[in-house]
C-alpha cells in the first residue's frame, strides 16, 4: 500500500447567505456562490483526493435565505455539496425545531458533538463523522458552546457543554471511542471564534491525536495558520470571496501530517470558474424574491459605511439615532453584529435593509444608573471585544466615550455634553437579543438593574422603525463623531 498520500482540504465558514457575487474596483466579479461551486468542482476534477468542510453559519444575510426560512439555502448547499458541515450559532435562528426539518432536508452530513436536549443528554445531532476518499480515513468532530449560542437562551430544553474545558473533555471522549488505527486524519470543525479555539487547543491531550482546527464564528482573515499546542489553527473570514485551503501529505503508516501548504485562496473571475447549474438556481431564487424586495425605500446623501464591528460607525450613527428618534428613552445602544453590510447606499432598496438587519427584534427600555452603565461600558471595552468576537455597540447622540486600551481605563464618559455621575438615572434601550443575554454581554446583572425599573418593551419590530424613518427622511448623512474614541 502506497504510504504517503495528497489530501487537498477545503473549508469555508460564515456564509451568511452571500450567494451574489460583488464587483471588485475593476469592475470585475468576486465572490458568491456560483464561483465558489465553481472553484470546488474544478479542484475536484484537477486533484486526486479532494474533501470540502463547511464550519457553519450558513443561514441569515440575505433575503433569498430568510425568505424561504433556510430552505433555498439548504438547496443551495446541497448542489454545493460539502462532505461535511457543522452547526453555527445563527443555525438556530429560525428555531430548532426549524433546523431540524431543515437537516432532513439537507443531502449532506451535518454533525455536532455537543448540542443536546438537557432533559436526557440526546444529541441533536451525528458527533463525528469518518469521511472516507483516496484510501484515507479522515475524521471531522464538530464542536459548538454556549458562549456563542446566545440566541436559544429561550429554548429552556436545548444546551451545550458550558465551556470550552468541557467540549475538550468530550473531543477525548469521542478520540478515544471512535478513532482507530484506520483513522489518517483527526479534525475539529468549529463554530466558537479564534479566542476559544486557542483555548480549545491549549487543552487538547496529545493522545487524543488531534491534528488541526479548522473553525468559524469570529470572522477571522488569515494568512497563515497560528500554531497553538502544536495543532495548526485556520479559518477563512466570511462569505463566498474566499476558501481555505490545505494541500497535505499523510504519512498513512503513522497517521500523521508529513507536509502540508495553507492558503486562502481568493474567489475571483482570475480563479474560479462559475458554476452554470448554480448560477441558474441561485436566479430562480433571486428572480423571486425580487419581485417582492427590490423596491426603493431611501436615498443616502452619500454611500454610508460600517467597515468593522469594533469602532463607532457611519451606519452605526444612523442606526442607532432613528431608534433614540422621538423615543421615550435617552440612549439607543444599537449592536454592532446586527448591521450586516459594510457599506449602503446612496440608493437604498427594501431588499438592502432586511439584509443589513436581518435579526429584527422587539426593543426594550430599561433603566440603569450612571454607575451601572459605567460597569457595562467597562465591560463591553474589555480586551476580548478587539478580537471581534465579542458584543459591542453603536450609541445615539449625545453619548461620548474615551477609552484606553493600555490601561483598560475609561478616560471620558459623557451624556449631553456633561460627565455621567454614579447616582445619574439613564433610560437605556436594546434590541431583545442583547436584553436576553444582558448579564453575559453587558457585565452587570440583569435582576441588579430591574430593580431600577421595571423594564418593557417599547418597540415590536426594529425593522419597523427603521422602514417609516427613512421612507419619511430622504437624502440622510451620518459621519463619525467622536461619540467612541479608543486610544491604544
Amino acid at each position: 500500500m502506497e504510504r504517503y498520500k495528497q489530501l487537498t482540504l477545503l473549508h469555508s465558514n460564515d456564509m451568511h447567505g452571500d450567494f451574489l457575487p460583488h464587483t471588485d474596483a475593476e469592475g470585475k466579479e468576486t465572490g458568491g456562490l456560483a464561483r465558489l461551486s465553481g472553484y470546488i468542482q474544478d479542484t475536484r476534477k484537477r486533484e486526486k483526493n479532494v474533501i470540502y468542510a463547511n464550519g457553519g453559519d450558513m443561514f441569515r444575510g440575505s433575503v433569498i435565505d430568510s425568505e424561504y426560512m433556510g430552505l433555498s439555502t439548504i438547496e443551495l448547499m446541497n448542489l454545493l455539496s460539502p462532505d461535511v458541515t457543522t452547526v453555527g450559532n445563527h443555525e438556530v435562528d429560525y428555531g430548532l425545531a426549524h433546523l431540524l426539518f431543515l437537516e432532513k432536508c439537507a443531502r449532506f452530513p451535518i454533525i455536532n458533538a455537543n448540542f443536546y436536549v438537557t432533559l436526557n443528554n440526546t444529541r441533536l445531532f451525528k458527533p463525528y463523522i469518518n469521511v472516507e476518499v483516496g484510501g484515507l480515513r479522515v475524521m471531522f468532530i464538530g464542536i459548538l458552546t454556549e458562549e456563542v449560542l446566545a440566541s436559544t437562551k429561550s429554548e429552556k430544553v436545548i444546551g451545550t457543554f458550558l465551556n470550552v474545558e468541557e467540549a475538550a473533555r468530550e473531543v477525548g471522549i469521542i478520540c478515544d471511542n471512535y478513532r482507530t488505527t484506520q483513522t489518517d486524519l483527526t479534525i475539529l470543525l468549529t463554530h466558537i471564534g479564534i479566542e476559544a479555539d486557542r483555548k480549545l487547543a491549549r487543552l487538547l491531550d496529545p493522545g487524543w491525536g488531534v491534528d488541526m482546527i479548522i473553525g468559524a464564528h469570529s470572522h477571522t482573515m488569515m494568512t497563515e495558520p497560528e500554531i497553538v499546542n502544536g495543532v495548526p489553527i485556520v479559518q477563512a473570514y466570511t462569505g463566498t470571496g474566499q476558501i481555505g485551503r490545505f494541500d497535505l501529505t499523510i504519512d498513512t503508516e503513522t497517521g500523521t501530517i508529513s507536509d502540508y501548504r495553507w492558503e486562502c485562496v481568493p474567489i475571483n473571475w482570475k480563479t474560479a470558474p462559475v458554476d452554470p447549474v448554480m448560477a441558474e438556481l441561485i436566479a430562480h431564487y433571486q428572480s423571486e424574491t425580487d419581485a417582492k424586495y427590490k423596491r426603493i425605500v431611501t436615498r443616502f446623501a452619500r454611500r454610508l459605511t460600517h467597515p468593522k464591528r469594533e469602532q463607532e460607525t457611519e451606519l452605526g450613527n444612523l442606526y442607532a439615532d432613528l431608534m433614540q428618534d422621538e423615543s421615550s428613552f435617552d440612549i439607543m445602544m444599537f449592536g454592532s453584529g446586527a448591521i450586516r453590510k459594510k457599506e449602503l447606499g446612496p440608493l437604498v432598496e427594501y431588499q438592502d435593509l432586511l439584509e443589513n438587519t436581518p435579526f429584527d427584534d422587539v426593543v426594550w427600555m430599561l433603566e440603569v444608573t450612571g454607575a451601572q452603565f459605567r460597569r457595562m461600558i467597562q465591560h463591553i471595552m474589555r480586551d476580548e471585544a478587539w478580537e471581534g468576537h465579542t458584543e459591542f455597540y453603536q450609541f445615539s447622540r449625545g453619548v461620548r466615550i474615551v477609552y484606553r486600551k493600555s490601561t483598560h481605563h475609561i478616560d471620558v464618559l459623557r451624556f449631553n455634553g456633561a460627565d455621567i455621575t454614579d447616582d445619574q438615572r439613564l433610560k437605556i434601550a436594546l434590541q431583545n437579543y442583547h436584553y436576553t443575554n444582558f448579564d453575559e454581554f453587558l457585565g452587570v446583572p440583569l435582576e441588579e438593574v430591574k430593580q431600577n425599573m421595571k423594564p418593557r418593551v417599547v418597540a415590536t419590530s426594529v425593522n419597523n422603525i427603521v422602514e417609516e424613518y427613512l421612507t419619511l427622511h430622504q437624502g440622510l448623512d451620518a459621519r463619525i463623531e467622536g461619540r467612541i474614541v479608543i486610544f491604544d
